[in-house]
């Protein structure tokens, strides 16, 4: 059968011939969150712990679907001495590791040991870590290496002496105590200036160390001593002289940091400046539980009066600068310390 067209019905087949054929529309597929892992090596029940399980839940909301978070504890994922090293590798993307623990990378973190503090209140402390001598460590962190401070230090408490057998009543009964130490000069140096010998024990084998009498006594906090159960290894005293205060820093790699838009980035920076004072307050208060559960436990404690504690400070300072050499810090460290803490 021939089929015959008109010239106009041609040009009409022809012309629809020429148009694209229609493609359904297909969405845009959104794209994946970015994780964000961070390795904490302290036990769920420790108050950094609870303090990175609340501020990771508020970072994630407040990404808006951007940001995922997984949260490793207990060291499974690293341990403290380690964790800096994976995050500048980008193994991990946020830590928050004690100031004593990256003291190889930058030596000033640990300033908080100084002698100007010892036996000062937190509001003395604050005023460093907060002010001139915090942001200046800050900015040698992250320039040495290459990383993302969040802004102002977690409290872990006020480190203190605890022994076994031996009543700790005053100083004076430190002489000649074999003190473990949580590393670093100056923390050895304090025990030397009472008369101590310094002792060097990893924190996962004091309880079996201390049951065997390797050492008399040890520099920790309430909370750490009580959550550790260390009375069950025979504690059984404890001197308070608020010497110094453990520290961490909250880090994030640069990379992950730079795949945030400065906007994400800026509201993640007022979350922590935010949050950070109630969670120095429920540190605190953890602080005072572990102490009262030591108590109930049978633990005789001794608060030093504040008035020797600061004629021992005032024996101290002669000593800082060599000290602070020793432990490589920097001098303009030093003077902003003492700018800040007003002495």
């Amino acid at each position: 059968m021939t089929i015959c067209l008109t010239r106009r019905a041609f040009g009409r087949a022809a012309a629809a011939a020429a148009l694209p054929l229609a493609v359904p529309f297909v969405p845009r597929a959104k794209a994946a969150p970015l994780t964000l892992r961070c390795s904490l090596d302290t036990a769920p029940s420790h108050p950094r712990n609870v303090a990175f399980r609340d501020f990771l839940d508020k970072l994630e909301k407040a990404s808006n679907g951007q940001i995922e978070t997984k949260l490793f504890e207990s060291g499974s994922l690293f341990p403290d001495l380690q964790v800096v090293k994976a995050l500048v590798q980008g193994q991990v993307e946020m830590v928050c590791p004690g100031t004593w623990t990256i003291t190889g990378f930058a030596p000033d973190a640990d300033f908080s040991q100084l002698p100007a503090f010892y036996g000062q209140p937190v509001e003395v402390v604050h005023k460093a870590t907060d002010g001139a001598a915090g942001k200046f460590v800050n900015r040698k962190v992250a320039d040495k290496l290459g990383v993302q401070v969040l802004g102002g230090w977690f409290d872990l408490g006020f480190n203190n002496w605890y022994s076994t057998k031996k009543p700790l009543g005053a100083l004076a009964d430190l002489k000649d105590m074999k003190l473990r130490s949580p590393g670093g000069v100056l923390n050895s140096w304090r025990i030397r200036f009472f008369g101590g010998i310094p002792n060097v024990t990893a924190w996962p084998d004091v309880p079996l160390a201390m049951s065997q009498g390797t050492f008399d006594g040890l520099i920790s906090t309430n909370e750490s001593v009580n959550s550790a159960k260390l009375v069950d290894s025979g504690l059984h005293h404890s001197l308070q002289d608020r010497q110094g205060m453990g520290l961490y820093v909250p880090m994030v790699n640069k990379d992950f940091w730079a795949k945030l838009d400065p906007k994400l980035q800026e509201t993640i920076l007022k979350l922590w400046s935010d949050n950070l004072p109630t969670y120095r307050e429920n540190t605190a208060k953890s602080q005072q539980n572990g102490r009262a559960a030591l108590e109930k436990a049978g633990v005789a404690f001794v608060d030093v009066p504040q008035a020797e504690l600061d004629k021992v400070r005032e024996k101290m300072l002669p000593e800082q600068d060599k000290v602070a050499s020793d432990s490589h810090m920097s001098s303009e460290l030093i003077k902003l310390v003492m700018a800040d803490v007003g002495a």
